[in-house]
């Protein structure tokens, strides 16, 4: 259909796309809009407004909005580039657009898809739904996949909506909550005052529907066991430019010592330090011939544990050195300090921790912004990680806690549930900007979908202790640019929830019905004109 004289310009409705990306954005913590959610109703609208070229339109309005949304989630990504900024800060005025703009054609797709399959009344909510939701499963899995901010982890984790993770992941509470955020367009359809008055309940209906069953859920909370191990966790806030200069490795090193034997009560069980605590390869650290090795083995006493974040060399058969971002477990025994785990992070940061076509990437300037000889290697897929005197868990190394499924991939290839999940993140790199209250969102849904608490580690914030339903635990948390330890007992576990059981099948099944839908849609269409 050609649009009439008197219909907005291409351009003008492209502004309003803008406008509902942003809106959503701002409806996710640490912002916490949540009318903003409306912003996919004004989106779906926008979706069904004619157009001269129709597809093309449709992709257009849909890359705006994606452009408004991710400009907002993700403008933390220039800090990085300005650690080391005589030689990678030319990178910052590019970084946001080129990243913005690139995830952004992941909703210009998802806007196409769902102009393609069609739309009916109340239903071609659930085209939306299915169109949207699935480009943001692929935003999480195409290459390395990237699923920051997913519409579902809107709701603040802990929150009585964020329960239903616990079901169906945060791909499947995406779904969800587009369905439900995009419903309120329908009601300025031309339809008859019963009819909108119906719609509305059914949007009610849900929406009580998902409050329910997280209040319900989080009614049920087991009491922390008083001889569950304690935890502590170090915060020295120290900032990233100020870590990798040579010369303050002895004050970082001693900040860290001071601040694991503080004495606060109760000697600790576990002591924790973040990803990446210390500018220096740890082998380098506990050589015999390294004053730092017995200064560490002095930082805990015996039956103690240290789990730190830390930069791993080894040697490769034809000589190379291979580099790892590692989490390093140390136990105090009788005689001496004894490496009882080492998990290499499998899942790395293309740009942050190796260079994606690394070799002409390095011709044209590019390369990644570790402080180290080389990029970062993968490490094995996940298992969980055991210690004497401690129960399993599962170590997650800062970007790895942004991605449903996670844990549990790594629950099946080793038959082993653990007890808790460990998030080590150097959020440092965000600076003071939304970044890290994101990033703890983030990680607290993956303690909701498996049914197990997570203890989180950051040098700058935030760090907290997780109980297994999202929820920060009293007195628990170190807030940005905060200096300190945290001491807690471990949360309990659940039991495996129905989405470690079954993973992201009933997102499946959802996206199946929207399919289902929009092809039915799409052939009345064609059989009745």
């Amino acid at each position: 259909m050609k649009p009439s004289a008197s219909s907005p310009s291409p351009w003008v409705i492209r502004l309003w796309a803008l406008v509902a990306g942003l809106a959503a954005a701002f409806a996710q913590p640490p912002f916490g809009v949540l009318p903003g959610l409306l912003g996919y109703a004004l989106l779906l609208r926008l979706l069904d407004t004619e157009g001269e070229r129709p597809l093309r339109s449709a992709f257009a309005r849909g890359w705006f909005a994606g452009l408004g949304y991710f400009a907002v989630s993700c403008w933390w990504v220039v800090e990085p580039f300005m650690v080391d900024a005589k030689d990678q800060g030319w990178m910052a005025p590019i970084a946001l657009p080129l990243l913005a703009g690139g995830l952004a054609l992941f909703w210009g797709v998802a806007g196409l898809l769902y102009r393609v399959l069609g739309r009916n009344g109340l239903a071609r909510v659930l085209v939306f739904a299915g169109a949207f939701g699935f480009l943001e499963y692929l935003r999480g899995h195409v290459l390395t996949g990237f699923p920051w901010d997913l519409p579902g982890e809107t709701w603040r984790a802990g929150s009585a909506p964020s329960q239903a993770a616990s079901l169906v992941g945060a791909y499947g509470l995406s779904w969800i909550t587009l369905a439900i955020a995009a419903a309120p367009a329908v009601l300025f359809d031309k339809t008859s005052r019963l009819e909108k008055a119906l719609t509305a309940a059914v949007i009610a209906g849900f929406l009580a529907v998902l409050y329910a069953y997280g209040a319900v859920r989080l009614a049920h909370t087991p009491a922390t066991s008083p001889t569950a191990p304690l935890v502590r966790v170090v915060q020295a806030d120290i900032d990233q430019k100020s870590k990798w200069k040579p010369e303050n490795l002895p004050e970082v090193f001693q900040t860290y010592v001071n601040l694991t034997r503080e004495r606060r009560g109760p000697r600790p069980d576990v002591v924790i330090w973040p990803e990446g605590a210390l500018p220096a390869v740890i082998d380098d650290l506990v050589a015999p011939d390294s004053p730092y090795g017995p200064r560490l083995r002095d930082a805990i006493a015996p039956g103690q544990t240290l789990m730190m974040g830390a930069n791993h060399a080894q040697a490769r058969p034809n000589g190379a050195i291979a580099y790892y971002n590692s989490l390093v477990v140390f136990r105090r025994e009788a005689d001496g300090l004894r490496v009882t785990g080492v998990y290499d992070k499998h899942r790395l940061v293309p740009f942050g921790e190796y260079m994606p076509m690394g070799d002409l990437a390095g011709k044209i300037g590019f390369r990644s912004l570790v402080h180290m000889p080389d990029d970062f290697t993968a490490g094995p897929p996940p298992r969980p990680l055991t210690s004497p005197g401690l129960p399993p868990l599962q170590p997650l190394i800062c970007y790895e806690a942004l991605f449903p499924g996670f844990t549990r991939g790594a629950i099946q290839r080793s038959d082993l549930r653990p007890s808790w999940i460990l998030n080590v993140s150097n959020d440092a790199w965000f600076g003071r900007t939304s970044g890290p209250l994101q990033h703890l969102n983030m990680a607290s849904y993956r303690a909701i979908e498996e049914g197990l608490p997570i203890v989180r580690a950051t040098p700058t914030g935030v760090s907290a202790v997780i109980d297994a339903f999202g929820r920060v635990q009293p007195g628990a948390r170190l807030g940005l640019g905060a200096f300190g330890v945290i001491d807690s007992r471990l949360p309990p576990a659940l039991a495996p929830t129905p989405y470690e059981r079954y993973g992201d099948a009933p997102l499946g099944l959802m996206l199946s019905l929207s399919a289902l839908v929009g092809l039915a849609a799409r052939l009345r269409r064609s059989t009745f004109g």
